[in-house]
């Protein structure tokens, strides 16, 4: 029964779409949708990652997945993502909100230097994504006669203070903050709305032995003692997404391997470290 209700496969077969599905967490949780059964819709701007995402998707689900070349920062591209993957699969069942400005501009600048185009850039592609994504997909599910799933993916960075990167983590904590009042707002509609919120987790593969060492050296900090990895969030990812949590909404799930509980903080403080080497 518990394995039969992690199924995307139906009938009818979960249509889901992942936004920043081109690559990284994005692609590793679309794979692991696929692979659960689920029509899978990709979208990000670059083409190019996005075709490569597809064969590897397609591999994995054993069903090509559709690609929309979306930049989420624009409300109309939001509103036809939905509309395209209507038209293509007939219905939408799951909303993942993933796509994130990774390289978060104006990292590193104190207030007073934080220029108004990275500030804007980091909110709009990290928050305002996931509301007008999430409006366009509520829209669908309730013409459809209501019920369906968001999962919006956070970070860890919203959970406590992020000097360098402000812009990222006031919007992440906002999208913490939306799950929260759109599953409330929309529990009457068969809606759950849901949140991932991961902590250190190497994207792709270490293409050399000084990156190797890097991630060992940072994994030092984490509780229990190394990175995670992409394909771990897709376990959770497939979770929410399906009957198996129909039970859950509202709720923000850390994947962060203990980081939160064991101290760590964004500049490199490790509590659990700390009380390691008061031992002795």
């Amino acid at each position: 029964m518990v394995l039969e209700r992690l199924r995307l496969d139906g009938p009818p077969r979960k249509v889901v779409i992942v936004t920043g599905g081109g690559r990284g967490l994005g692609k590793a949780m679309a794979i692991s949708l696929a692979e659960a059964g689920a029509d899978v819709c990709i979208a990000s701007r670059t083409v190019s990652q996005l075709e490569s995402a597809a064969a590897e998707i397609a591999a994995a689900g054993g069903r090509r997945p559709l690609i929309v070349p979306t930049n989420v920062q624009k409300r109309e591209e939001c509103d036809a993502l939905i509309e395209k993957t209507v038209a293509h699969f007939g219905r939408l069942d799951v909303m993942l909100n993933n796509a994130g400005i990774g390289d978060r501009r104006g990292a590193g600048d104190r207030i007073q230097d934080l220029e108004d185009a990275d500030w804007h850039d980091t909110i709009e592609v990290n928050l305002h994504s996931a509301f007008y994504c999430s409006r366009a997909a509520t829209r669908q599910f309730l013409k459809q006669g209501g019920g369906g799933v968001i999962v919006n993916v956070a970070s860890g960075t919203a959970l406590r203070s992020s000097p360098q990167s402000l812009g990222y983590a006031a919007a992440k904590a906002g999208v913490i903050s939306i799950t929260k009042s759109l599953a409330a707002q929309l529990v009457g509609e068969d809606i759950r709305v849901n949140c991932i919120i991961p902590g250190y987790v190497a994207q792709s593969p270490a293409q050399n032995d000084d990156e190797v060492s890097m991630r060992k050296q940072r994994g030092r900090f984490i509780t229990v003692r190394r990175l995670g990895e992409a394909w771990e969030l897709g376990a959770l990812a497939v979770f929410l997404c399906s009957d198996a949590s129909s039970y859950i909404t509202g709720e923000s799930f850390p994947i962060d391997g203990g980081g939160l509980a064991g101290g760590i903080a964004p500049t490199g403080f490790a509590m659990a470290e700390t009380v390691e080497a008061s031992r002795g």
